[in-house]
């Protein structure tokens, strides 16, 4: 049987958590809430929250973890054309339509784009309890966004948690062609600039192995992370530069 959390019950071991002999694989404990204080505690243990409506809330540690090592990111030629194309409107004089790159300008926005349904996508887990909590998280410097803006509007970004030299990618997504990839990759360009090695994307899909991430053994993703949260938190976040020229194409 899973553990039921109360107030004040810690997370069991992750070691715990049921395996596909036994029930839902990765699932570790269910209740407790939403705060800013059982969320980093959570995270800082590689737990994570994830249930539907009308479900009690449900905390998952994966075996394997699927990871994104920042050095292994996949740009595509056809996304690094688009990349160009952005970072030399963005940085330099304008021409034609607008783009610009932001972080943490619209962190609540972003939550609710990710949580507008998708083609196939019969509901979102990114209720109004996740949206409340990880705002509560933002506010507190803990969890942060890389936004693209095209014209003046969000058409594009992504969303995590930061905890010393650890990010934890929570979704993405996107309104115009490669909206969210532009995001991600403006994000794993500033977590490399900052010494973070690793994002964990949590859960094995074919999206994120496109895009580089890995499975890697539980024991192997925490070990990891023992290390990295014991970082300094990141103080300042401002998008950095892709390329050293962005007029050269």
């Amino acid at each position: 049987m899973i553990t039921w959390l109360e107030h004040d019950t810690p997370f069991p071991d992750p070691a715990t958590a049921m395996t596909e002999t036994d029930g839902p694989a990765g699932l570790l404990a269910a209740g407790g809430d939403l705060s800013p204080q059982r969320l980093l505690d959570a995270y800082r243990h590689g737990i994570f929250p994830w249930f539907s409506e009308g479900q009690p809330i449900l905390w998952w540690s994966t075996d394997p973890r699927m990871v994104l090592h920042c050095t292994d990111l996949k740009i595509s030629d056809s996304l690094k054309k688009n990349l160009r194309r952005v970072e030399r409107n963005w940085r330099g004089p304008p021409a034609g339509r607008r783009w610009e790159i932001r972080f943490d300008s619209a962190f609540e926005a972003v939550m609710r784009a990710c949580a507008e349904p998708r083609r196939d996508d019969a509901g979102t887990w990114i209720s109004d309890d996740i949206v409340n909590g990880y705002c509560a998280l933002h506010r507190a410097g803990f969890a942060h966004s890389s936004e693209v803006w095209l014209d003046g509007a969000l058409v594009g970004g992504a969303y995590g948690v930061s905890i010393g030299r650890m990010f934890y990618g929570e979704s993405m997504f996107a309104r115009v062609t490669d909206a969210s990839k532009i995001a991600l990759v403006y994000l794993v360009q500033f977590l490399r600039r900052h010494g973070v090695a690793m994002i964990d994307c949590q859960q094995e899909t074919a999206h994120l192995a496109s895009l580089g991430a890995a499975p890697i053994p539980r024991a192997d993703f925490l070990a990891h992370l023992r290390q990295a949260i014991r970082a300094g938190q990141i103080e300042e976040w401002k998008p950095v530069a892709l390329f050293p020229d962005p007029g050269v194409d």
